[in-house]
């Protein structure tokens, strides 16, 4: 007798949880006949997509202290204090103080506009800058670990050059 007595104890208890189980359920759910709380609709919309536009960190701010535009890259070539090391490239306009660039990984892209270049020392990568004047662009490869004329000093008519690209390679 004992033992069907909890038996019955225990099954009244279950039937009752199911029951405050159930009654809470359709309550959440808004009863029968609306959708369940997995197939509810959370948000309208999905969340935003970020999207890499590799556009250069804090360059409106670099425009404005150091009169250096730089665009976008890969991330390999980044602005530089000039220390002398060894490692780092180094541009030489005529209007502003020596720019440093410090290269990083295999392959290294930079989108940027430097007026009136005239050298690159180069470091221990392979490295072309591509350059203008007026209309006409010029690629200069640049000499490792050497200074290289570029620009108006590689000009047969001594015509002003902007630097656009340094492009690098291990």
């Amino acid at each position: 007798m004992k033992a069907r007595s909890a038996i019955l104890r225990i099954a009244g208890a279950a039937l009752t949880a199911g029951a405050l189980t159930w009654a809470f359920v359709g309550g959440v759910t808004g009863g029968a006949g609306t959708e369940s709380l997995a197939t509810q609709s959370i948000a309208d919309e999905g969340p935003g997509y970020a999207v890499e536009d590799f556009s250069y960190p804090n360059a409106d701010k670099i425009l404005a202290e150091q009169k250096i535009k730089l665009k976008s890259g890969n991330g390999h070539i980044l602005l530089a204090e000039c220390t002398g090391a060894p490692e780092l490239m180094e541009v030489f306009p005529l209007k502003n103080e020596k720019v440093c660039f410090r290269v990083t990984g295999d392959v290294g892209y930079l989108s940027l506009e430097i007026p009136s270049v005239f050298g690159v020392k180069g470091n221990n990568y392979a490295a072309q800058v591509e350059m203008s004047t007026g209309t006409e662009q010029k690629t200069f490869t640049v000499d490792k670990n050497a200074w290289t004329a570029v620009g108006q000093t590689a000009d047969e008519q001594g015509r002003d050059f902007m630097l656009l690209e340094i492009r690098t390679s291990k």
